[in-house]
């Protein structure tokens, strides 16, 4: 990888990369809490970059129309998150939930965690990008049990097994893409890039291909939280910190399905192979109608959430499933608000839950009376992730239910259906949290509102109103996918 772009590739990884180290050692938490923010404001103006400057594909690392995307919104969120965690880890010390060497590790691991995905992002290996998405796993395990009760350490080592079963499905799967392409590329990284595997990838044995799909999508689908493969998520979303489950529903979950569509692409590119649509489109909607049933059983703020990121990724996979240029566009317009809206709400959840001491919902009441400004955050956040109009989930689902109707009718009254019934779960909790009169313990929030509002104002605006650019872009980058 040469020219002027490939600074800012480096610069990605390894701002992250040392920025780690060095809040490893720094002992004051103010220090590390800047550290960390400035960190990732960093890495976002560098990835900002390479919309504009793009380097020459390496053979370890690559910058193209799909991973530019993906890298610039993760980013995004990282920066945004890293302001949030500042005031709420600054809480948890204290309270004395976290001692200053768990502070200290947190930050260090948000910097790995970033510089992990970023990696994945970027790698132009499929071997390379496996270990990348094992190293965010990890490092997110160690994160959901920073707290060291028995239900964070139970929630972590339910993540470690459930993701080391995923990741060796994945493993396996990478084995047989590189025995199909080793036929026609030959030994050595040619057979692992992924510039050479999508050039060539007409020529692979297909039945090889076939079945390293089908243990990528059960490896990989682990980390998306796809149904049945979702179990780890919901605990881990609500034992972790919170400003983990924002970077775990707004982000990790979008890196391990870009792996997906990195290897649908090989598949779709081979005329012999298995279809990828129809394993994608099932997996995608039996976890939309799961999810849509068991938000109505959650007591649980962050679990009901949980099953909400459950709920869009699989409206996101179903989409991908579906194929074509406007029901690509409309997944990367879905994934792309999904991660600003989830985040945004938890970002809103994790003050709730300081303030009133709790996550469990019968115990937070009339947030729009003693939190007013976390109230409202939160009915906003709450219409723009059940779609409603003119929020810019609202266009992308409506764009996925139209698309889907005029190809297969019975699939689109399914989807639609479990939106709605997803739709009467959200707004039936959200009536008991915001409103009527509070009750319980309260306490003032020292919340950062600017990370909730930004999100969710690119999210109503996204619903109005799209840069003619920005449309132009996601429309390239869908008809490539196709």
């Amino acid at each position: 990888m040469t020219g002027y772009g490939a600074w800012f590739v480096a610069a990605v990884l390894i701002i992250p990369g040392v920025s780690a180290a060095l809040l490893a050692l720094l002992p004051d938490d103010r220090t590390t809490a800047r550290l960390n923010m400035l960190a990732a404001f960093l890495t976002l103006a560098c990835a900002a970059v390479l919309f504009v400057e793009r380097p020459a594909p390496g053979r370890y690392l690559i910058v193209d129309d799909l991973n530019v995307v993906f890298i610039v919104l993760s980013t995004f969120v990282g920066f945004t998150t890293s302001v949030f965690s500042a005031s709420y880890i600054a809480h948890e010390l204290e309270i004395g939930r976290l001692t200053p060497l768990y502070l200290r590790f947190y930050h260090a691991m948000y910097q790995i965690l970033m510089f992990g995905m970023n990696l994945a992002l970027l790698s132009n290996n499929i071997g390379l990008m496996w270990v990348a998405i094992e190293l965010a796993t990890l490092t997110t395990v160690l994160m959901v049990g920073i707290y060291r009760t028995p239900a964070a350490l139970e929630a972590a080592w339910k993540y470690f097994l459930l993701g080391s079963v995923g990741i060796a499905l994945a493993l396996f799967g990478t084995i047989l893409v590189y025995l199909a392409a080793h036929a026609t590329l030959g030994e050595g990284l040619d057979a692992m890039a992924w510039s050479a595997l999508v050039e060539h990838a007409a020529r692979f044995d297909p039945a090889l291909l076939n079945l390293a799909f089908v243990f990528l999508l059960l490896g990989y689908g682990t980390k998306v939280g796809l149904v049945p493969l979702h179990a780890w998520l919901p605990d881990a979303h609500a034992e972790g910190p919170t400003p983990i489950s924002a970077v775990l529903s707004g982000l990790l979950l979008n890196v391990a399905l870009f792996a997906v569509l990195r290897f649908k692409t090989i598949m779709s590119a081979n005329p012999q192979a298995l279809a990828p649509g129809p394993l994608m489109v099932s997996l995608g909607l039996l976890s939309v109608i799961f999810a849509s049933l068991m938000l109505y059983r959650r007591q649980d703020i962050k679990r009901l959430f949980a099953y909400s990121s459950i709920e869009h990724m699989g409206i996101i996979t179903f989409a991908f499933g579906m194929g074509g240029p406007l029901a690509n566009f409309a997944g990367l317009l879905h994934m792309t608000l999904h991660s600003l809206t989830k985040s945004a709400i938890f970002f809103c959840v994790g003050h709730i839950a300081q303030a009133k001491g709790t996550q469990r919902m019968p115990d937070i009441r009339g947030l729009t009376v003693s939190h007013p400004v976390l109230g409202w955050g939160l009915v906003l956040g709450v219409v723009a992730i059940a779609g409603l109009p003119p929020t810019g989930i609202f266009m992308s689902e409506f764009l996925i239910i139209t698309t889907t109707f005029a190809r297969e009718p019975a699939l689109a009254v399914a989807l639609g259906l479990s939106i709605l019934v997803a739709l009467g779960a959200l707004i039936l909790r959200l009536n008991g949290l915001v409103f009527g009169e509070p009750h319980g313990p309260s306490a003032p929030s020292r919340a950062s509102y600017i990370p909730v509002f930004a999100h969710l104002a690119i999210v109503l605006a996204a619903g109005v109103w799209l840069p003619p650019a920005l449309v132009a872009w996601f429309q390239h980058v869908a008809s490539r996918l196709s």
